[in-house]
């Protein structure tokens, strides 16, 4: 779907956008803005599963250094024993 609109950048973010073209890194200044807005997508996916992580963890029990240690020895275990190391 093609949408056709009127965009106003910052002359900086515009030199920016033509000098990328300019050295052939992109096609056109489409393809510029529609790679920034790939990114900001990407970016938002990313922040909103950190912040569902880290709900989910607020919610869960928190284990002592000491434990999480012992529960990371124990799988190394549990993993070369798998593997008959």
């Amino acid at each position: 779907m093609s949408v056709k609109a009127s965009i106003s950048l910052t002359e900086a973010q515009e030199a920016y956008a033509r000098s990328l073209v300019a050295e052939g890194r992109y096609p056109s200044l489409s393809a510029v803005l529609q790679q920034g807005l790939e990114l900001l997508r990407s970016q938002s996916e990313t922040t909103d599963a950190l912040r569902a992580l880290l709900a989910e963890r607020q919610g869960g029990g928190f284990v002592t250094p000491e434990e999480g240690r012992a529960r990371t020895r124990a799988m190394i275990a549990r993993k070369r024993a798998e593997r008959g190391l």
